[in-house]
């Protein structure tokens, strides 16, 4: 077992390589892309629906509500990029089930990559919702000052974004790869299924703080409104 997909090499010639994690993303966003379209392709409009839409249905609301309380207001917007970065970064983590496969999340390239998803997505969605003038105006609140501070928090909050996600999966596969040459096999399995459960935890957290960011930038300052004067006859 190797600690990072980056070690797995199954092509190369020079500097151009091809190795364990450009190869298993692809491989993660093909199985995500088809299992999609499978799982959509008999949705119903209509009054009768299958027990499966039901329950399809029942997740996607709950997700919705989840991203609505983190203070979008309008989740259906934000549903597609907040819900296919959690499902990559859990079905990574599900299929390590899958004999001879290693999560592309254990590469500091693959959660980079992720991160900076978050880092344009943040001014994207915000310049949406704000307009151009209003969001850069935002970087200058509550004084002029503090422009480099919002410039070099944005750059730290995506940095650690990508640190945080790769350490944690990272260390499962190091706490595995540890367990396989000092114990029975029985405890890496254990182990390997704690791992399981948190890749979910990472997988919501990741989204969570993703849907945070988003709403700190999406947010419209909107003037108090003036006290009412009662007019004296």
């Amino acid at each position: 077992m190797h600690l990072s997909p980056d070690q797995i090499i199954y092509w190369q010639y020079g500097f151009l390589k091809l190795n364990g994690t450009i190869v298993f993303t692809w491989g993660l966003m093909i199985i995500l892309a088809v299992g999609s379209k499978l799982i959509t392709r008999k949705l119903s409009t209509g009054l009768a629906r299958s027990k499966w839409q039901n329950l399809l249905e029942i997740i996607v609301t709950s997700i919705e509500k989840q991203i609505e309380e983190v203070g979008l207001s309008q989740p259906q917007k934000y549903l597609g990029f907040l819900g296919t970065l959690f499902l990559f970064v859990a079905a990574a983590s599900l299929c390590t089930l899958i004999p001879g496969y290693e999560p592309p999340t254990g590469s500091l390239s693959t959660t980079t990559a992720l991160a900076l998803c978050v880092f344009v997505a943040v001014p994207f969605f915000g310049i949406g919702e704000q307009g151009v003038g209003n969001y850069l105006k935002s970087y200058m609140k509550p004084t002029f000052i503090m422009l480099p501070f919002n410039i070099i928090s944005e750059l730290s909050r995506t940095l650690a974004l990508a640190v945080r996600l790769f350490g944690n999966m990272m260390s499962g596969a190091m706490i595995i790869a540890i367990l396989l040459t000092i114990t029975p096999f029985i405890f890496p399995i254990i182990m390997m299924v704690l791992g399981l459960l948190t890749g979910m935890v990472q997988a919501y957290i990741f989204s969570i703080l993703a849907a945070v960011y988003i709403a700190a930038a999406t947010r419209v300052h909107k003037p108090k409104p003036e006290p009412e004067k009662n007019n004296e006859k």
